[in-house]
């Protein structure tokens, strides 16, 4: 499989989702390396995209190389391996979950229904990108690398909206009074939800600022 990959976009988080899908990895197995950040330049003149440079990491590309036996598992099993790592971990919360998995070639996309469901999501679905993570990682020690996706009652689609609208929202502020609007620290996930919905936006522009845990949206007038 390739290794590395530099991939130019509009914003750094777009460049490395695109480098992520090409490269069929998670984020937390690359490492990211930002080699141009993104420039408007001056009137349309001179600006510049994001160029990042994603790079599978070592450990991942030595056992490859060095021909690692690795037992193949059928899409099946790997669902069957999701649901009982979902039960294991959170039957140790002191929860009971009904999990249903949508058919999807490109990833193991599981819904979870059952009670006390925020415990799961967390503020700001921390908990649920936490549980997926997890999931994730014991699943895919054996045989191919399959993304996982978790939701819970629909709430990212329900939060993707909440987003959207809270984008648009603030683009319209920054329009009418002519100021950055900086948003609440998000998650990388949430953020480009926020990039990509402002993305076609002809008077307005966003840029991600700050460190994690705490980096931020700011959009901007163009």
């Amino acid at each position: 499989m390739e290794k590395m990959l530099e991939k130019s976009a509009k914003t750094v988080d777009e460049a490395v989702d695109e480098a992520l899908k090409e490269l069929n990895v998670s984020k937390e197995e690359v490492d990211i390396e930002v080699l141009e950040e993104p420039t408007k330049g001056l009137l349309g003149i001179g600006a510049k995209p994001a160029l990042v440079r994603v790079k599978i990491k070592e450990s991942l590309v030595k056992n490859e190389n060095n021909n690692v036996e690795m037992n193949f598992v059928s899409d099946e099993e790997k669902k069957e391996k999701v649901t009982e790592v979902l039960n294991n971990i959170v039957n140790s919360m002191g929860l009971n979950i009904k999990t249903e998995i949508k058919e999807d070639p490109e990833a193991i996309k599981v819904n979870i229904d059952g009670e006390n469901l925020g415990l799961i999501i967390g503020h700001k679905g921390e908990n649920l990108d936490a549980l997926q993570l997890l999931t994730s990682v014991i699943v895919n020690k054996e045989g191919d690398y399959k993304r996982i996706e978790l939701d819970v009652q629909n709430y990212r689609e329900k939060r993707r909206e909440t987003l959207i609208h809270l984008a648009q929202r603030k683009a319209k502020d920054v329009i009418r009074y002519g100021k950055n609007v900086t948003l609440e620290p998000m998650t990388p996930y949430e953020r480009r939800i926020i990039h990509t919905a402002l993305q076609e936006d002809a008077k307005v522009t966003t840029v991600s600022v700050g460190t994690e845990p705490f980096r931020k949206v700011v959009i901007k007038k163009r």
